[in-house]
């Protein structure tokens, strides 16, 4: 588990990057995505149909549904899903967990976090879904995705 995101959140942003990878308006069933990034099934349906209400996936039912994005791969960031999941109130907290920390009245490690907290932001906001998941290296990701093959 992460030390700044959820477990729900780590799952989605997992699930979306591998359905960034496929062809355009191909659908991801939630069978596949479990048994592929090894997601438990029923949490990781819950998390997809919190992604779906928030706007980022489109769901179809039937034997032929799934999921797929609800927008442009190069429009959703990192931040996007993170925001929809966990929301983004970590980038204004206090890391002690004070009520109340700024630069006039900062707790222990408020500058150290100040400037941690702008690299992360950027680091969620400046790159989008699918460049994201081209540079994964994790096999389940290379394999039958836009041309990719696994490599051994």
């Amino acid at each position: 588990m992460s030390i700044f995101f959820s477990r729900q959140c780590e799952y989605a942003l997992q699930a979306v990057m591998y359905i960034a990878l496929k062809p355009d308006n191909e659908m991801s069933s939630i069978r596949e995505l479990s048994r592929t990034l090894g997601i438990p099934y029923h949490f990781l349906a819950k998390i997809l149909q919190d992604l779906t209400r928030k706007g980022l996936l489109t769901s179809l039912k039937g034997s032929t549904g799934g999921y797929m994005l609800a927008m442009p791969k190069e429009n959703i960031t990192p931040f996007h899903i993170v925001d929809a999941i966990d929301g983004s109130s970590f980038l204004n907290n206090c890391l002690l967990g004070f009520s109340s920390c700024s630069s006039e009245k900062p707790c222990a490690l408020h500058s150290q976090w100040e400037g941690m907290r702008d690299k992360l932001s950027t680091m969620l906001k400046s790159t989008n879904i699918y460049e994201a998941a081209l540079s994964m290296k994790k096999p389940q990701y290379l394999q039958n995705h836009s041309g990719h093959t696994t490599t051994t």
